[in-house]
């Protein structure tokens, strides 16, 4: 009898550990978790983590067209080099064009977007966004064709590990200087960090057009100062905002196409709607902000602070969000996605609850994503793209 008691007891440890590994036995498993800024998916092929997005049935990711941002930025370099005096763009009159580029994270999709559509619009695209794998390109400036090299393109990766550093990108910005001398015609960043570190080095050649991405702040004001020549809105606002809204919608019990339609297309039920154009990948599960270009022309409709008139205060039943930020330290993410997080969060009704990383190691996030039963919903931002069932298995048991 105690043998077949025994049988039975180890049977029911056993089935109770099936049961609490079971997907969706968690409550924390089956509240919204929205993915934002950083999507889930491979560094190396870019491919989408659709494990991570089809955690549940409330999984989305918001965002923005990184490819298209690339285009933009692209456009908008070639835009100011048809306009531009060949006499004075090309600094030694040796008939090209040469360029430096600031490349992120190599194993970033954001920064292989923008990688790829800069060499695609000045035709040093040689199918690949690895530093230095380039070829001789062509540019219309100011009516002549003109020759284009991309005379060095580097990471920008600083000595504690980081990527995106704006450290790193002076320092290479003052070898660069020293190395290539007048042949640096133009320079380009994946970032507006990086670009603001290529002005801080103290042998930027003055009046070489440099363009950045992101609209920063500074950036914005580095454009209305004429030092810097342009940059891309990724619409932080309609992402932190989308990354809210859809949270809310998901909290209020939204479901199917109103998920991520209610605030966005339409107002939704507290007539709030978001104004700057978003777009709905199905296949993704994800909404994307829309990028546009910035350069003197119209600088100032991107001043730092103008919020979106389309969110007000709402009456909203008040819900805790556990929210993840992958560096302390990005320029980006600190100066721009967090202020505005912070301004609509309580016009929503929702308290943040934001933990931020070293941007190197999963753990400065992962060790902090804690204390998830108090939370009715999570917003992650990883430090590597494809962590996310590191988080997702943090919420499974």
């Amino acid at each position: 009898m105690k043998k077949i008691i025994g049988i039975l007891l180890i049977f029911a440890v056993i089935g109770g550990i099936a049961f609490a590994g079971g997907s969706g036995e968690s409550a924390n498993a089956k509240k919204p978790l929205v993915w934002f800024n950083r999507q889930p998916s491979d560094p190396t092929t870019g491919v989408i983590d659709m494990d991570s997005m089809n955690w549940n049935d409330k999984t989305y990711y918001v965002g923005f067209d990184a490819a298209g941002g690339g285009a933009v930025q692209g456009k908008l370099i070639t835009d100011y080099l048809a306009s531009a005096d060949p006499a004075k763009l090309d600094r030694n009159g040796d008939g090209i064009i040469g360029y430096v580029l600031c490349i992120g994270d190599v194993g970033h999709n954001d920064s292989k977007a923008r990688t790829q559509g800069i060499r695609e619009a000045l035709g040093t695209w040689n199918g690949s966004t690895d530093a230095g794998d380039v070829k001789e390109g062509s540019a219309n400036v100011g009516g002549t064709t003109m020759k284009v090299v991309e005379l060095q393109g580097l990471p920008m990766t600083g000595t504690d590990g980081s990527t995106w550093n704006a450290n790193a990108a002076t320092d290479a910005m003052l070898n660069w200087a020293t190395r290539f001398g007048t042949a640096i015609d133009m320079v380009v960043s994946n970032n507006d960090g990086m670009a603001m570190g290529c002005l801080q080095a103290s042998n930027y050649p003055a009046g070489v057009p440099i363009f950045g991405y992101d609209a920063n702040a500074d950036a914005i004001d580095a454009i209305g100062a004429g030092t810097l020549s342009g940059t891309v809105s990724q619409n932080v606002d309609a992402q932190a905002a989308g990354t809210l809204q859809v949270i809310r919608n998901l909290l209020d019990g939204l479901t199917g196409a109103d998920v991520y339609t209610k605030g966005f297309s339409e107002p939704d039920q507290y007539g709030n709607k978001i104004t700057p154009p978003v777009d709905w990948r199905a296949d993704e599960k994800a909404i994307m902000a829309q990028n546009s270009g910035v350069n003197a022309s119209n600088w100032k409709n991107y001043t730092f602070g103008v919020r979106d008139t389309g969110i007000k205060q709402t009456n909203a039943a008040k819900k805790r969000v556990l929210l993840t930020i992958y560096n302390s330290a990005d320029n980006f993410l600190s100066s721009s996605y967090l202020p505005a997080l912070n301004y609509y969060a309580p016009l929503m009704n929702i308290e943040l609850t934001v933990v931020q990383g070293d941007g190197q190691n999963e753990a400065s996030c992962l060790d902090r994503f804690t204390n998830l039963n108090n939370y009715d919903a999570y917003a992650i931002n990883m430090v590597k793209t494809n962590s996310g069932r590191d988080y997702t298995d943090k919420l499974r048991y």
